[in-house]
């Protein structure tokens, strides 16, 4: 995800890096040259004059443009729950430390409950990104317990439990109150549901059907475009199509770059710097400093 200050209103006109346009660029180019050429030859194929307006765009603009607007709200929906989701992360992390540190007698134990919670955070990252959470594992965890953890197929769902597991070893130590004991699991009932949710969004994208109706329904819109337009604007044809391409094309990509919050684009969400936040948090709430560095926010150039 990119982070960085909203820059000038000229500049924002010419921003390329995290901008949808290079994405695009090779149909929109090829957009324009097809326009070029309609227009050159005014409008025929094969000497034959195909006899289009502009009314019939105008009504399939309109259609098309409440059907992207569906598309891109749908997938804002699900990049936003998503950082909620890992926003209730940070927060239940700093519950259960807080807990652990207030609620529990002997609160020296209370590190091994805050590597299983780091730990949990950065294999959920690497689950949800299909990477090898092997490096971070070796670096949080005893070897015995990383090797519990490489061996699950959920390994974020392995750690929860087993951070459940040490709320059950204080609770038969006599370390906690029997009272006390479903405070101390409210927080990893939340990391629970937030983990479902997660689980849930990169398991279930939008239906492919949907996306292939909107996807031929731009093609051919552009493709035919030039035909409607070139007897009333001539020369400037290629110009509104190229504009028109872009809005269609960029607003499909977005729609398709977001749908996914996960991944390592450039409008996705900055996972590895919410799990350095997380592990920040926990490492604070036991008087720590040592923890990792931040990592650099990539892309903060304005072009």
């Amino acid at each position: 995800m990119i982070v960085r200050p909203r820059p000038h209103w000229l500049h924002l006109l010419f921003v390329r890096h995290g901008s949808i346009l290079p994405l695009i660029l090779p149909q929109l180019l090829w957009a324009l040259a097809f326009s070029i050429a309609v227009t050159v030859l005014h409008g025929q194929v094969l000497q034959w004059k195909i006899p289009l307006n502009f009314v019939p765009f105008s009504l399939i603009g309109l259609t098309l443009a409440i059907f992207l607007g569906f598309r891109n709200s749908t997938s804002y929906s699900r990049w936003w729950e998503a950082r909620v989701l890992w926003g209730t992360l940070l927060v239940e992390c700093r519950a259960a430390m807080r807990h652990a540190l207030t609620l529990v007698d002997g609160p020296e134990q209370a590190p091994v409950l805050a590597r299983r919670l780091i730990a949990l955070v950065h294999a959920l990252r690497h689950q949800l990104r299909r990477s090898d959470a092997a490096a971070d594992l070796a670096r949080l965890l005893p070897p015995e317990e990383a090797a519990r953890v490489a061996g699950a197929r959920f390994p974020a769902a392995m750690l929860l439990q087993m951070a459940g597991e040490w709320l059950g070893d204080m609770r038969r130590q006599g370390r906690v109150a029997a009272p006390l004991v479903p405070v101390l699991e409210q927080p990893l009932a939340q990391l629970g549901n937030a983990l479902g949710g997660c689980e849930r969004i990169a398991g279930t994208p939008i239906p492919f059907t949907y996306s292939v109706i909107i996807h031929r329904t731009i093609y051919s819109y552009v493709l035919l475009l030039p035909f409607g337009l070139v007897d009333a604007i001539g020369p400037m044809t290629p110009v509104i199509v190229a504009f028109i391409a872009y809005t269609f094309f960029a607003l499909e990509a977005l729609g398709s770059e977001i749908e996914e919050p996960f991944g390592l684009a450039a409008n996705d969400l900055a996972l590895d710097t919410l799990c350095w936040t997380i592990e920040t948090a926990v490492l604070e709430s036991l008087g720590r400093s040592d923890g990792p560095p931040q990592p650099q926010p990539r892309n903060f150039q304005l072009t």
